[in-house]
């Protein structure tokens, strides 16, 4: 069960993530402001962040946790990081 909730917890990150990549590559397009690049990496990496985790996790059938926090939570760092960068910058 708490597999199943995970999966769907971390799907519904990945949806809203995704979206804000989207949201800001749009604002990218329409703005041509470079915040908006940074804002996209961010969210992108913390979205491969989670993703790259949880298909870890099920191929390797949560064996290794240490690791798989430490990608999850690095690659998600990095990602704040560029959204905090994004928000400082722009103009």
């Amino acid at each position: 069960m708490i597999e199943l909730l995970y999966a769907v917890s971390t799907l519904v990150f990945v949806v809203a993530g995704l979206t804000m990549v989207g949201m800001a590559m749009r604002a990218y397009v329409q703005t041509s402001r470079q915040a908006m690049l940074h804002l996209s990496l961010g969210f992108s990496l913390a979205v491969a962040g989670a993703a790259a985790t949880m298909i870890s996790a099920f191929l390797t059938g949560f064996a290794g946790p240490r690791s798989l926090l430490l990608v999850n939570s690095g690659l998600t760092t990095f990602g704040y990081l560029f959204v905090m960068y994004s928000l400082v910058t722009y103009e």
